[in-house]
């Protein structure tokens, strides 16, 4: 599947947590940790756990760059 997407970072599933309709995915991405909360179908259908491998993708209006 093409992705007009740029920032796609492949990591690994850390875990998944449900709670109602919502689920929050921890990942590892090179040693840092990414959050993401979905819903708990997507979370389903995709039959996340821990140890999987996942592309993260990253599509915002706004990335803010501090130093």
């Amino acid at each position: 599947m093409e992705l007009s997407a740029r920032n796609q970072l492949k990591g690994k599933v850390k875990s998944v947590k449900t709670d109602g309709l919502t689920a929050e995915v921890i990942m590892d991405v090179g040693g840092n940790e990414l959050v993401s909360t979905i819903t708990k179908t997507s979370a389903d259908k995709l039959a996340l756990k821990a140890g999987d491998a996942v592309t993260v993708i990253i599509k915002a209006s706004e990335v803010l760059v501090a130093k």
